[in-house]
Order: structure tokens, then sequence, then C-alpha cells
């Protein structure tokens, strides 16, 4: 038997899963589980702590080996995901300069407008085809660049740029505490708005441009490491890991390093479906060959992301299952106790619909905090008398999210020239069947929702067919998938 372990970790948890893989089918274990997310420091900046999340990874990948030993599984190879656009940065000596900022920290704000200023928002997307988002790396970048030896601009004031010698995206930096190798994984890294979304390379261009716009980035070409496609072999474990986890000297592979580049390669897509992959943020559009950088594609604000086997993740981020899950939290404080979430979303399926649309991909609902009240006043400025139940309420946002799926579902359809006939969720939101349901109606097409667990699925089958377990292109891939998990259908509503 084979195993392969997948890290993957998200921006409220992280997990280790042991995948063991017979060449047709895959099972995944789940060997850990850890919280995550943003903490305030003593500046009041929002960052990672990336050392708890490497404590967990360590116990994950310890329980992983003893899993496997139990099982009589050798394990053959380890890769790392994660969400997208945030780094850390390393000094001289190959140390964290500081936890890594997280991209709803406020020091972007107003940062994007003035990029806009000196390089165009459509000198941007001719480039690397990227929707505007206000927390891309790039921005990231420009709103920490140290602009003299004292401090930093935009809101960074502790010339932590200064000190860097190189910048490893989230995954990447794991992969070098496991390694000792410094890379760059490509679906990540075109992310970062600083690839060319063509020639899957870094762009010599925007990176001139962006010296202009802050001075101190004139040395960030120097700063980047060398790309890596899915698959390469990055290094093995070090021995300190190794005696750390127990492990042998594993392999680590790069894989669709971007949670969603791993999600979409393990959606079992067909014909000319789209896909949305649901979870904290969804991710709605179709895979393309080549992207798509046409004024039209720019005005609509669809991004090209960098995929599996040189395809593109032509999509729209919508603000996805963040909203109810901070208004879940934020009830759970208010009761002392935790919500009853499937309780919650029976009572919503209960619910009329469409009582009003609230845009959940508004700058109001992009911080942690008090979602309830923020929603219940987007409600109320449309001029709607809500019932005062949370019933109501979770009806409200899960209609609004399941419109925007379907919107950006049919725009990507005009703008690509496909005609989409099926809709996959995959994901933790695949699991919720009203949200599903609500899809399929509002998109006017069937939805096929699964695998749940698409993002760990999609990291293995690409470490599998790195070392010769699985063999084939994306299509073989995704015939892994389909043998190894049950898929729920919904039907289209005419």
């Amino acid at each position: 038997m084979t195993g392969f372990v997948a890290v993957d970790l998200g921006a409220t948890s992280g997990r280790v899963m042991l995948g063991v893989v017979d060449g047709r089918r895959a099972e995944l274990v789940e060997c850990g589980r850890f919280p995550n997310g943003p903490v305030t420091d003593d500046r009041g900046a929002l960052r990672w702590d990336v050392q708890a999340l490497w404590r967990g990874i360590v116990d994950g990948l310890r329980s992983a080996g003893d899993v496997a030993r139990e099982r009589g599984v050798e394990i053959r190879g380890i890769g790392v995901d994660s969400w997208a656009v945030d780094y850390g940065l390393l000094d001289a000596a190959g140390e964290l300069v500081a936890d890594p900022h997280c991209y709803r920290d406020p020091r972007t704000d107003g940062v994007a407008d003035e990029v806009y200023r000196q390089i165009p928002f459509a000198d941007h997307y001719a480039v690397n085809g990227l929707q505007h988002l206000p927390f891309t790396t790039e921005f990231q970048l420009v709103a920490g660049a140290s602009t003299g030896s004292a401090g930093s601009a935009g809101g960074g004031g502790d010339g932590e740029w200064g000190k860097a010698e190189q910048l490893l995206l989230l995954p990447d930096l794991v992969t070098y505490w496991l390694t000792g190798r410094r890379v760059a994984e490509v679906t990540n890294a075109s992310t970062t708005g600083l690839l060319d979304a063509r020639s899957r390379t870094w762009s010599t261009e925007l990176l001139d441009r962006l010296a202009a716009v802050r001075p101190g980035l004139g040395a960030l070409r120097d700063r980047l490491p060398e790309l890596v496609e899915p698959g390469a072999v990055v290094g093995h474990l070090l021995p300190e890991v190794r005696e750390a986890t127990g492990l042998g000297e594993v392999p680590v592979l790069a894989v669709a390093s971007h949670d969603t580049a791993s999600a979409v390669a393990a959606a079992p897509l067909g014909g000319s479906a789209a896909y949305v992959s649901s979870g904290t943020w969804s991710l709605v559009g179709l895979e393309l060959p080549a992207p798509v950088l046409t004024e039209a594609s720019r005005a609509a604000n669809f991004t090209n992301e960098l995929g599996l086997d040189g395809t593109v993740r032509y999509l729209r981020n919508v603000m996805g299952l963040w909203v109810l899950d901070e208004c879940v939290r934020a009830w759970a404080a208010e009761d002392g106790a935790p919500v009853d979430l499937p309780g919650l979303l029976a009572a919503a399926a209960t619910e009329p619909g469409g009582r009003c649309l609230v845009d959940v991909d508004g700058d109001e609902f992009l911080a942690p905090g008090d979602m309830p009240r923020r929603v219940a006043e987007a409600v109320a400025r449309l001029g709607i008398e809500l019932p005062d139940r949370r019933s109501a309420l979770a009806r409200v946002i899960l209609d609004s999210l399941a419109a925007a799926s379907a919107r950006a579902i049919a725009e990507a359809s005009s703008l690509a020239g496909v005609v989409v006939d099926a809709v996959h969720v995959v994901g933790g939101g695949s699991q919720n069947e009203l949200l599903c349901r609500l899809t399929a109606e509002a998109a006017g097409l069937p939805v096929v929702a699964g695998p749940v667990e698409a993002t760990a699925l999609g990291n293995v089958l690409v470490q599998a067919r790195a070392v010769g377990v699985v063999s084939g292109g994306l299509t073989a891939l995704r015939d892994v998938v389909r043998a190894s998990v049950t898929l729920r259908r919904y039907a289209a509503v005419s």
C-alpha cells in the first residue's frame, strides 16, 4: 500500500491527511487538525501564527507516520497547500523576519488605487490576468516595502522589508522548513500579481514598473525564488524534521499548492462544467486551456489563475461561507455555547426564499467581527424588514451566495465562449445541501456536489502521479476521484 501526506492549511484551520492510493482509488485518513486564524500583534496588525501552524504540522506528520505503520502503508511523498497571496520574509540567515501579515489586515487600504495611478489596472491585467482584489500580494508588498532604513511605507512601520533576503508564499515557507530548499510553486505564485499568465514565469515588466511605485521594491526580483510546476520534487525531509516526526527520508513534492488549484484538480469535471470551490471563499469559474485577457474580461473582474497541467482557472472570487461562519461565531459567543448548525440550516430551509439579496462581495463583509449586525444593516438599506430570527438572516446569506455564484457562472460562460452544462461544487460547502439546492435553482443548471475533501485529494493525487502510482492526465486523476467518493446531484429547476 502506498501513502502520501497532504498538509492542507486553511484560513480557519489546518489539517494533515494521509492518502492511501492503489492506482484506481484513494482513501483519505485525517491524522491531525489544528485551529488557525489571524491574531493581532502589539501594533494592531493582523498576522498569522505560523509557529503554531508548524507545531500542528509536525504533530500531524508524526501521527500520519503512526497510522501508516499500523496499516502497512509506505509513505512516498508529502505535499503542502494553503490559501493564496500571503507570504513570509526570510533574512540573510534564512530565519523568518516576522510572522506573515494576514490579507485581511487593513495596511493595504488605498494601496491598489495608488498603484493603479502609476500602473493602470488594464496594464496589470494584460500581463497577470488577475481580477482586482485589494489584498493581492503585490499590494501587500507595496504597503510594506521599506522606503528607508528607519521604517516602512503604508503601515509596515518596522522595516521588515529592509531586513528581507527572500520572499516565500506560505506553502513554500512550510516546504522550506521541511526540506531546506526555497522555491515558488507556480499555481500559488500566479495569485501574487507578479506572474505572466501566458508564460507562467515572473513578469520582468511588472517587477520593473513596481520599483517606480515604491523604490524599496527595486530588489524584489532578486528576492523571488525559482518557480516550479506541480509534481516537482523539492527535496527530502531534513534530519531534524525526520527526528521530530519519526518519518524517514521522505520526498517533499510540489503540488498545486494554491488550495483552490488542488481542489479543482480533484473536481470530477466533465463536458463543459463550471466549478464552485466552496469554503471560506467561493471560487467560481471554468477550467480553460489558456487565459482570457480581453477588455470585457477585465471589466467583469475575472481572474486567470494557473492550474495543473498548463490549465488556467478562469474564475471570480465570491465571498463564500465566511459571512455565515462569522455569524455563527458571533451567535456562539452571544450564547456561550456552540450553535446547532444543522438545526440552523434546517430552519433556514423553511424560511421563504427571495426576500432579498445582499451584495456578499461588499467590502463591509471582509473583516471579522459582528457579522450579524453588518448583514442586518445591509438588508435594512434595501428597505426590507426581516423577521428577527437567525434562520431568516441565514437564509438571506445563502440566497445571496447562490445568486452570486450563478451570476459568476453566467458571466464566465459568456466571456470565455463556453456553454456550461453543469456545476460541480467541491470543498466544505458541498456538504451544505441547502446551498447546493439554491445554487442549482439560481443557475438553472444541475449541481454535482463532492468531494468534500477536494483540496487534500487533489494534493495527494498530484503526488501519486509524480511517483508513478497514478498515470495519465487530469482525466485520469478525476477517474480516481469518481471511483473514490460518493457524489450528490441536485437537479436544475426549470
